[in-house]
């Protein structure tokens, strides 16, 4: 067998786990079995030669199963300092031992790199195995205990370079280690590009990096802070697309004053770029030094087209209350989403429109949808696209924050994303400056009926809608008790049409979401399966049989929304009758029930094997999730032809 087949095969027992092979991020370009030397030296037993020490190093024992993943991150981190950053041997160190005063600590550093007199500390270096999250205390240590600079904690997933400009402080990071040639001040003063950003990242462990560092104990809304970089740092990735060299500000600077103002500059630039996220006072409320440490993890990831799913599961991170269930919010798992989109087939010239948007994930896959299947893979194409035809509602601000945020970097540019009551259109009317921009932007998708009243009464009070398609998952706790706002729904009213008390938010939403689509129009709408059948639901499914043809049903596991519910839900898919146009007495109904929802009981993802038994990865090495939405997916659409459906 060849060294680099060896090498390779010896490096996937070690990481048994795909992902965490594939997902060293720290390492992406480098193929690990060509610059790692593994060999067998007795049967079963796999040794590396360790460049620094000078001998050969255990990393795999076949027979007593024995792995060592923290000295294949030192190797790979050796070959990093020598190849890349140019330190000689000489100048570097393995497992050296820590001294707190006269004390030798009974741990050692795992790499330390000296200065040029080869005794003075210059950098020490951490290291984990990629599933180890902990850590940073203990580097901080060692680096006070050994009075060096730079310390560096690694697991080959996350790195996390601190910069301690005095004793006992580390209020500062760095982007990268200074190469042997440079200084630390060379690295805070070099000038970074849009090239120089990373597409792949963990934007969560980012977060909880920043959050053990600084923002647990500055006294800030974690947030709304990370929130106002991210909108600085998408402004900043846009506009560098027009300067020379493509240079970027969102960057640590040598003073972290400066670090504050350049910043600072780009979040009012942000903020006036893109009007009704923020309020015309705010600003970065997070101190300058706090704020050089977030700038400094923040600044080496690509937001623009950076994956959706990895900046999602950031804001849901971000948003406990809402992913506990506070108020009924959940964030749809992207699956579900995936097949709602899929069974609903929008088109490039359909108006689509989420009253209940959330963190946009419907509006951002119909985008994806047509990107993939229309638009030829025209990137500005799809903006235009998505300027055009998608539309948003939420009543939650930060909900709001996070649908604008995902819509920009998805390469939007401009969102169609409101911050009102979609249950309550006549509240629309009042004299905020966002909701005059809705009423300007929503008015020319309103219906127009013959009836010159009709069209009048449409025109002040929103109630109808030509939008081709709606998508959503609203809010399923809360009851309705206004009584102004009962009296626009028909489902508020008994058989006698007398006004009820009091009726659940959900039910309110069906009858809304039927009056934004136009006749003909069609609908996804995940609900409780207690609307299907549950003997006082009843008048619910009428309401719908007379105002719609029943396309599909299709139950979702219980554990789809664990661990935020265990309420079983189901996805209802109609198309609005036209204008005119009578229920037939009889016609069939796609029913599927999921029995694979991607989840186990706890709310974990559950990724498929092979026949080995080994998690099956895709393309791009990454794991594929276990569930069977996309086959109900697939037998829908070969009904619908069946069925000769008009889409």
């Amino acid at each position: 067998m060849l060294k680099k087949e060896l090498s390779n095969q010896i490096i996937s027992k070690i990481f048994k786990d795909p992902d965490v092979q594939y997902g060293l991020k720290e390492f992406k370009g480098i193929k690990l079995g060509d610059v790692l030397d593994i060999f067998e030296v007795e049967e079963g037993k796999y040794y590396i030669k360790d460049p620094v020490r000078a001998k050969d190093i255990l990393v795999y024992n076949e027979e007593k199963n024995l792995s060592k993943p923290e000295e294949i991150i030192r190797q790979l981190w050796l070959h990093k300092i020598i190849k890349d950053y140019g330190y000689p041997i000489d100048r570097i160190g393995i497992e050296k031992d820590i001294h707190f005063g006269r004390e030798i600590h009974g741990k050692a550093a795992d790499i330390v790199i000296y200065q040029k007199d080869k005794e003075t500390p210059w950098v020490i270096i951490e290291l984990k195995s990629p599933d180890e999250k902990k850590g940073l205390e203990q580097l901080k240590s060692y680096v006070n205990s050994e009075g060096a600079p730079i310390g560096v904690w690694s697991n080959g997933n996350e790195r996390v370079i601190l910069y301690r400009s005095h004793p006992h402080e580390f209020e500062n990071t760095l982007r990268d280690i200074p190469r042997a040639d440079q200084s630390i001040e060379d690295v805070l003063t070099e000038d970074v590009t849009l090239s120089d950003l990373e597409s792949e990242f963990d934007l969560v462990d980012i977060i909880k990096i920043l959050e053990e560092l600084v923002l647990a104990n500055s006294g800030v809304d974690s947030f709304n802070e990370i929130f106002k970089l991210i909108y600085a740092k998408l402004f900043d990735e846009k506009e560098a697309k027009k300067r020379e060299k493509k240079i970027l500000y969102f960057r640590q600077y040598k003073d972290p004053e400066l670090t504050m103002a350049q910043v600072s500059k780009l979040f009012d630039s942000a903020r006036k770029e893109w009007p009704g996220i923020f309020n015309d006072y705010e600003k970065i409320e997070l101190s300058p030094n706090h704020l050089d440490v977030c700038v400094g993890q923040l600044e080496k990831i690509k937001l623009y087209d950076a994956n959706l799913e990895v900046i999602d599961s950031a804001f849901e991170y971000l948003l406990p209350d809402v992913a506990k269930g506070k108020k009924g919010q959940y964030f749809t798992p992207r699956h579900v989403i995936n097949m709602a989109v899929k069974m609903l087939s929008p088109q490039p010239n359909e108006y689509v429109i989420d009253p209940a948007c959330g963190s946009g994930g419907f509006l951002i896959h119909a985008m994806r949808y047509v990107y993939d299947n229309y638009l030829h893979m025209d990137r500005e194409a799809m903006s235009d696209y998505a300027k055009k035809y998608l539309f948003g509602i939420d009543f939650d601000d930060k909900s709001v924050k996070i649908s604008r945020a995902l819509m920009l970097i998805a390469g939007d540019g401009k969102t169609h994303i409101f911050k009102l009551n979609s249950l309550n259109p006549r509240d629309w009317m009042g004299n905020e400056a966002e909701k005059e921009r809705a009423r300007g932007e929503l008015r020319n998708l309103l219906h127009k009926f013959d009836d010159y009243d009709k069209n009048k009464d449409n025109q002040e009070n929103f109630r109808f809608f030509d939008y081709d398609i709606l998508l959503s998952n609203p809010p399923f706790a809360g009851e309705i008790i206004e009584k102004t706002l009962l009296n626009q729904y028909e489902l508020s009213k008994n058989e006698a049409g007398k006004l009820k008390n009091k009726m659940e938010r959900h039910i309110l939403f069906i009858e809304r979401s039927v009056q934004l689509v136009k006749p003909g129009g069609r609908l996804a709408i995940v609900l409780p399966q207690g609307v299907f059948n549950n003997t006082n639901m009843q008048h619910v499914r009428q309401f719908l049989m007379d105002k719609a043809r029943i396309l599909a049903v299709v139950g979702l596991n219980v554990n789809t929304f664990k661990p935020h519910t265990g309420t079983k839900t189901s996805v209802l898919f109609l198309q609005k009758f036209k204008e005119k146009e009578k229920a037939p007495k009889d016609y069939n109904i796609f029913m599927a029930v999921s029995q694979k929802s991607g989840k186990d009981n706890s709310g974990d993802y559950v990724y498929k094997k092979d026949a080995e038994g080994k998690l099956a990865v895709d393309m791009k090495g990454k794991k594929v999730l276990d569930h069977d939405l996309d086959e109900i997916a697939e037998e829908f659409l070969k009904f619908a032809k069946k069925e000769n459906l008009n889409f």
